[in-house]
């Protein structure tokens, strides 16, 4: 028995076999062909989301920088030892806040104090 499909191009009748009719250029970002694959059975967890994982952080990651950028925050990534790391969370935790929120007090604390004596 054969599983093809028939297609008509230029009013004559083509064979195509199921291989070709299953191959299709797909973009995992393409929110309009993601109805085309929806009747195909995956083994494992159900999908709740359609993008890979990868994909997913990617954008979660643009959104939070446009949102840092709406609220007028920058980027800086800086490098610690682990001591100080784990003395900087204790302390924020005492202060129930976050680190970041912890080192930018902190930085706009001794700028401050620079300040008042003329050094910046």
């Amino acid at each position: 028995m054969y599983y093809g499909a028939l297609s008509i191009r230029a009013g004559a009748w083509l064979i195509v076999s199921p291989e070709v009719t299953k191959i299709m250029a797909k973009e995992q970002t393409d929110r309009t062909t993601l109805d085309l694959f929806a009747h195909e059975r995956r083994p494992g967890r159900p999908k709740t989301n359609p993008l890979s994982r990868d994909e997913q952080l990617r954008i979660n990651k643009r959104n939070q920088l446009k949102r840092d950028k709406v609220r007028g925050l920058k980027r800086v990534e800086l490098k610690l030892n682990a001591e100080a790391v784990e003395a900087l969370n204790e302390l924020a935790e005492s202060r129930n806040m976050s680190r970041s929120e912890l080192i930018e007090e902190m930085l706009m604390q001794q700028l401050a104090a620079l300040r008042s004596q003329g050094i910046v």
